[in-house]
């Protein structure tokens, strides 16, 4: 098995351990592992491959942060054709939230989501997505 470095804040590295000896699993490399498998499952669902999607990403940040906020609005004006809605709340003194309405194909989402995780200060990020219209019937 290969070795991966990998860097993170101490912060992170402690709610790392804490979840492991929590949830009983061997280790940090164990809890790494199955998060790897499971975000490169997240995409690969085929009943939603070939198809039109509507998405919802919602994104959250320390108020602080005004470079993500700038970076979000780089991230819908460089995917216009993607992003059908954009909205920026105020969530209190601390922090704030990007809520996106996206449609398209999968790839096109997946990429979007891709790279507003990727984006430095963004603190959570969730989304859904469905088909905008029914699965075909199979019949036997």
């Amino acid at each position: 098995m290969s070795v991966v470095s990998v860097s993170m804040p101490e912060a992170l590295l402690e709610q790392l351990d804490g979840f492991a000896d929590e949830k009983g699993y061997a280790g940090r490399s164990e809890v790494i592992r199955e998060a790897t498998r499971v975000l490169l499952a997240e995409f690969d669902e085929p009943r939603l491959e070939n198809r039109a999607l509507a998405a919802t990403i919602t994104v959250l940040f320390d108020h602080d942060s005004s470079s993500v906020e700038e970076r979000m609005r780089r991230l819908r004006h460089a995917h216009e054709k993607l992003v059908v809605s954009n909205v920026h709340n105020c969530l209190g003194a601390d922090h704030c939230a990007e809520l996106f309405v996206l449609q398209g194909d999968l790839d096109s989402i997946s990429t979007f989501v891709g790279r507003v995780r990727a984006t430095d200060g963004v603190t959570r990020v969730e989304h859904s997505i469905l088909p905008l219209a029914r699965e075909p019937e199979v019949r036997t």
